[in-house]
């Protein structure tokens, strides 16, 4: 999903998300979101079937780069994040390093498989095109860049998330704070075009819902939706209290009762709403060397 994510760009004194055990509880949460999504996979691109090289943006706490690895000994497997917040012992063909992707990229043996998973809030509008192009440029011939991410604000098709709500408030107010500090949460529909125009081909897009709550009477969306409401109601405050304090000129205590409104919300099983999610994947074209050249 989803909501926002612990970034592994932000620059200096922008970092938004807390590192506490809680939201490295929830990260591991949203990591197991995906998996459900793939139906136990790791990606929608073909390298779910095993790459030699690969790269994690955003890493986290790094479940996604460590069960990959172990579920692909002969792959050697990078996670990056901004926080070493990642376990000590890890498999043999898996390493972490303490980075910022949002500044020009150092590594010098090409990959295969780049993923960049929700990364919303992490990057500007520009920012978003810079890091596609370095992951192209990182990328051998035929290796693909991968975007698994979400778009706020939350939606609903049949009106049950009216204006009148806490939880339809705090997701327009978060929006527009991801705006004011000029890295939208709402763009992320356009970057299939982006990826384009950086020079990949066979880009595909799939569109994904990720409901806030076990609402949903399709099996897999209401199983979706019981995570996703798993990883938001231990983590409001900490989701929220920094970007509107700072950026909505709210108080904590402000904030904090508008949390505790959206808790009820999320627990409403009559408000249908729910994220769009978005799998955006292309393949650095095979003859791209000899182009660059």
């Amino acid at each position: 999903m989803l909501p926002l994510q612990s970034p592994a760009s932000r620059g200096e004194g922008k970092y938004y998300l807390p590192n506490d055990a809680r939201e490295q509880d929830r990260l591991d949460i949203i990591n197991h979101l995906w998996a459900i999504v793939f139906d136990d996979g790791f990606c929608s691109c073909p390298k779910n079937d095993g790459a030699k090289r690969v790269l994690d943006l955003g890493t986290g706490t790094g479940a996604w780069a460590m069960d990959y690895a172990d579920a692909y000994p002969d792959a050697h497997v990078i996670g990056v994040d901004l926080s070493p917040i990642q376990p000590a012992y890890v498999p043999p063909n898996c390493a972490f390093e303490v980075d910022d992707v949002d500044k020009e990229w150092t590594w010098s043996q090409p990959f295969d498989f780049i993923l960049c998973r929700n990364m919303n809030m992490s990057f500007t509008a520009e920012g978003w095109e810079t890091m596609m192009r370095q992951a192209y440029d990182a990328l051998e011939p035929g290796g693909y860049l991968e975007i698994q991410d979400s778009r706020w604000p939350l939606t609903s098709d049949d009106g049950s998330l009216t204006e009148d709500l806490a939880l339809f408030k705090w997701s327009q107010m978060l929006t527009e704070a991801a705006d004011k500090i000029g890295r939208p949460a709402n763009i992320t529909e356009t970057f299939d075009d982006v990826m384009r125009k950086v020079g990949f081909e066979d880009v595909r897009k799939t569109r994904i819902r990720f409901p806030m709550s076990p609402w949903p009477k399709d099996p897999k969306l209401k199983d979706i939706g019981m995570w996703t409401q798993a990883s938001l109601l231990p983590g409001l405050e900490g989701m929220s209290l920094a970007l509107m304090t700072r950026e909505m000129d709210w108080s904590k205590e402000e904030t904090m009762i508008l949390c505790a409104q959206v808790r009820k919300d999320l627990s409403n099983p009559k408000i249908h709403a729910y994220w769009n999610g978005y799998v955006i994947y292309g393949r650095k074209p095979l003859g791209a060397e000899k182009e660059d050249a």
